[in-house]
């Protein structure tokens, strides 16, 4: 591994090849979790789930990252296994080995002849789901866990920024996967309640990026042994050790913690109606069907995957011109992308046309990249070295305990919003909106 001189918080400079490799697997974990999101809603509608109970489903993933990661970080603080990669290494291995087996069930949770809109078909689905999200959750920890580990605060941005470029290009993969294998001659159409070729074939193959980008991360990234990690953070050996109460904690926070955690909570509140609703709200809107076994719903699905796409591709180039903002007007670009992505969503109640819903998702990516440059960012920073794994893993509860309250909030508001799919974007724009004017709450002092 390269170092220069030490910068930031006593953490020395690394070349940019080892900070490529360092986040390379994330490639591959966020190609399933935007096949999980992107296709979820289209795999349970169609092995005849009701569109109102989408919201049980959609609660699962949330749930299990509010449960795993700060297990995996508090028990990563504490962990050195120098024969399995180091100290979060380990946990990418054992995550990536359960999601591979998982994603490999899932599309086929209408395949095994339960029938259409059996409790055992959807069970089956919500397991596989469940499970999926679980293994992706404790993959996913160690990148983030292993910037604040080894990337010093001069670095941290471009570290964040390339796993945010990762991230954007796994996610355009596991889009578009099903509209290209589709265009390819796989089948898109099958048998009520059994999920189409074209979806089995995206997780299948998503399965096989997910092994060999983590590889890469796993066999070309040695972490820091404890006695350095201690001696870049300024900390002692016993500092992680020790302690570590997750109530204490969190007394402790500091306080851009907190407010980083507020806008979260309306930023990933809305998000969770786009994954939930995307694919019902196009077909509907398009292709004037709200039968979730028919063709042009189908064709609504992979559309979906194909906005998703727009979006990631929208997000990675908005992030480059975020990048490019002086950092006394980062909030304002924090919350103008937010804005934008308000607007983006209410537009997508007006439009009819596929094409055009081109530039509502293009605004949505515009306020995914603010969602991904800037929170993890200003809370590393806030934090040091000691427990910092832990931390990060309490700060995922900015994300998902948002998703579960849209998604226990909907079984109200899916029927006042008069049982739309499309109605429902409405309500996410509104609150994204609520998401922009809450960044006026950060008081995190940034570098000149």
């Amino acid at each position: 591994m390269s170092q220069e001189k030490p910068a930031g918080a006593g953490l020395p400079t690394l070349s940019k090849s080892t900070i490529w490799m360092i986040n390379f697997g994330f490639l591959g974990v966020q190609t399933a979790f935007t096949l999980q999101s992107s296709q979820m809603s289209r795999i349970f509608q169609t092995i005849g789930a009701d569109p109102n109970n989408l919201g049980w489903f959609f609660i699962l993933p949330p749930l299990m990252g509010l449960v795993v990661q700060p297990i995996v970080g508090y028990y990563s603080d504490r962990t050195w296994a120098p024969k399995l990669g180091g100290r979060r290494l380990p946990y990418l291995l054992l995550g990536m080995i359960v999601a591979v087996i998982v994603m490999l069930l899932l599309p086929n949770s209408g395949s095994f002849g339960f029938g259409y809109g059996s409790l055992a078909a959807l069970w089956f689905g919500a397991i596989t789901v469940a499970f999926l999200d679980l293994s992706s959750n404790v993959a996913m920890q160690p990148f983030k866990m292993m910037v604040g580990d080894m990337v010093n605060d001069d670095q941290k941005s471009y570290a964040y920024g390339i796993q945010s470029f990762l991230s954007n290009t796994g996610a355009v993969l596991a889009a578009i996967f099903p509209f290209l294998f589709t265009w390819f001659g796989v089948k898109n159409i099958a048998p009520k309640g059994v999920v189409p070729d074209s979806v089995k074939v995206a997780f299948y193959v998503g399965a096989a990026l997910l092994v060999v980008t983590s590889l890469f991360t796993v066999f070309r990234v040695h972490e820091y042994d404890p006695a350095t990690y201690a001696k870049y953070h300024g900390i002692t050996e016993e500092d992680n050790k020790e302690g570590g109460n997750w109530f204490t904690l969190l007394k402790t926070a500091p306080k851009a913690f907190w407010t980083v955690t507020l806008v979260q909570f309306f930023c990933w509140f809305a998000f969770q109606y786009l994954w939930t609703y995307s694919a019902g709200a196009i077909a509907k809107n398009v292709w004037d069907t709200t039968n979730a076994t028919s063709a042009g719903y189908q064709a609504a699905g992979n559309w979906y995957g194909v906005l998703a796409a727009v979006q990631s591709i929208a997000a990675v180039v908005w992030s480059y011109v975020l990048a490019k903002v002086p950092n006394k007007y980062h909030k304002l670009g924090y919350a103008g992308s937010l804005l934008l992505g308000a607007f983006g969503f209410i537009s997508v109640f007006f439009i009819h046309d596929q094409w055009t819903l081109i530039i509502s998702y293009i605004l949505v990516g515009i306020a995914w990249a603010g969602m991904n440059t800037y929170p993890l960012t200003i809370v590393t920073n806030a934090l040091s070295g000691k427990h910092m794994g832990t931390y990060l893993g309490l700060f995922n509860g900015s994300i998902c305990l948002p998703q579960i309250v849209a998604s226990l909030l909907s079984f109200a508001l899916f029927p006042l919003f008069g049982n739309s799919q499309v109605n429902m974007f409405i309500l996410g724009g509104i609150v994204l909106a609520l998401g922009a004017l809450s960044v006026g709450t950060i008081k995190e002092t940034y570098a000149e």
